[in-house]
């Protein structure tokens, strides 16, 4: 186990839901880790470029009753030097350490393959395909589109709050969609769980891929497959989210008769056009 200071920091921040600017001062206690403990808040607000009342709010979000128990407790747990010899990561580090521990809970969810193929069936039997993924799940939703639409006749994707998202839900189910995929990523806008709420009222089955089997728009997924974000950078990592994306489409191929067909064809056509480099 890595026992530096970046190391402990890094676990206190674990399982906390922080804001961009919560983020910002935990990265910037990693990077300072052997210091912070004796920090002042107006001084750790000015590394971290921050006001003196987000340390403070900071702290509160930590469980602490301010910044002055926050750095008690630092002082109290500080580290000793990590021992000669032993391996030691640096926050950036830390952060693919994290995505590469979210990969193995996903690789342990799939061992029982049963919910990714009963989503597989639904995907595959919708004719259209409504695709949600608002805000930092959009690039989420466009992945999967982009590459569903080459086995699927007819991917609808929906990356794009407003008035009309509801118009165009139910233009999917007038035209026969009978489920829809979304991808529902921290922050949480409300937008998407109202969408879901629709797209359920109006006879849709949700599947949803979302960071935790707790997320808010748990209450509207009929089928809803968690893969967790990282959150040890200011902004959350998403590669298990991705990946489990691409495990679904995969699901859907298999469901998909001419599936294969359609790729070939794709690549005929691409051949033909000279679409991609040698």
């Amino acid at each position: 186990m890595n026992d530096s200071p970046a190391a402990r920091l890094q676990q206190l921040f674990e399982g906390h839901r922080l804001t961009p600017t919560q983020r910002r001062i935990a990265h910037s206690m990693v990077r300072r880790a052997a210091d912070v403990p004796f920090l002042s808040s107006v001084e750790l607000a000015e590394v971290a470029g921050v006001s003196q009342p987000s340390v403070t709010r900071f702290a509160v979000a930590l469980g602490f009753d301010g910044y002055p128990a926050l750095r008690r407790h630092l002082r109290e747990v500080a580290p000793a030097e990590a021992e000669s010899g032993q391996e030691t990561y640096n926050e950036y580090q830390q952060a693919v350490q994290a995505e590469i521990e979210n990969l193995r809970h996903l690789s342990e969810l799939l061992t029982d393959p049963e919910p990714v193929e009963r989503a597989g069936r639904l995907l595959a039997a919708s004719r259209p395909l409504p695709v949600l993924g608002l805000r930092a799940a959009s690039s989420q939703a466009r992945g999967f589109a982009y590459f569903a639409a080459k086995v699927h006749p007819d991917v609808r994707l929906l990356d794009e709050g407003g008035t009309m998202l509801a118009d165009r839900i139910d233009a999917a189910r007038r035209a026969g969609a009978s489920a829809l995929l979304c991808f529902a990523l921290p922050r949480h806008p409300k937008e998407v769980v109202e969408t879901l709420a629709h797209a359920r009222s109006v006879g849709l089955r949700v599947v949803t891929v979302a960071d935790s089997a707790f997320a808010p728009v748990a209450a509207h997924s009929d089928l809803l497959i968690p893969a967790a974000v990282g959150t040890g950078l200011v902004f959350d990592t998403a590669c298990a989210p991705m990946l489990l994306g691409r495990v679904l489409l995969e699901a859907m191929c298999d469901d998909l008769p001419d599936a294969q067909a359609r790729l070939e064809e794709f690549d005929a056509r691409a051949a033909a056009r000279g679409l991609f480099a040698e």
